[in-house]
């Protein structure tokens, strides 16, 4: 490390430098991907549609994740059919808040499908071709949505705009999915 000359201490720029990695490190590279500018907060208006339970929550603030309301979303966001949870991937969580801020933070986003356990993505690829093996529902990182007012290729749309994974428009079925895989639309 560089050392000032004169007390010993680290280069003014070499510390600002320090200083902003730090910062990066304690919460901006959850963004991994997302191209997204660092927030004071992050917010979500959540809609199951299956079980009609609404979370309206900030889950991040300060630098940090709120425990209470990422429990809360992740609750939200289990597999309705079986009941089971999974922890949802932040980056996904990123993403919702940004298409949140997108849509307009009063509108709520209407979950189709959040988490899915293997066994009713299992059954749901016996009955839909459209039902990946592999499915990111499987792994938190997946989400079907709606926004009332908006079409779906309005939603798919924005979605492509945010470049924050996949955007599948289903427009037979009134829904868009976005995951916080590869960037690719179909």
């Amino acid at each position: 490390m560089s050392r000032d000359r004169n007390d010993g201490e680290p280069h003014p720029v070499r510390r600002r430098l320090l200083a902003a990695c730090a910062g990066l490190a304690g919460g901006a590279l959850l963004a991994r991907g997302l191209h997204a500018a660092p927030r004071r907060e992050r917010h979500v208006n959540l809609l199951n549609l299956h079980t009609d339970e609404r979370v309206r929550a900030t889950f991040w603030a300060d630098g940090r994740f709120d425990p209470g309301a990422v429990a809360r979303i992740h609750h939200l966001l289990r597999d309705h059919r079986t009941g089971e949870q999974h922890p949802i991937d932040p980056d996904l969580l990123v993403l919702l808040d940004r298409l949140q801020s997108a849509v307009g933070r009063h509108r709520d986003i209407h979950v189709v499908s959040g988490y899915r356990s293997p066994r009713t993505n299992a059954m749901l690829r016996k009955s839909s071709n459209g039902v990946a093996k592999r499915s990111l529902h499987m792994q938190g990182k997946a989400i079907d949505i709606r926004v009332p007012h908006l079409t779906t290729r309005q939603l798919f749309e924005i979605g492509k705009r945010l470049q924050g994974g996949g955007v599948g428009l289903y427009p037979e079925s009134a829904f868009v999915h976005l995951d916080t895989g590869r960037v690719r639309y179909w």
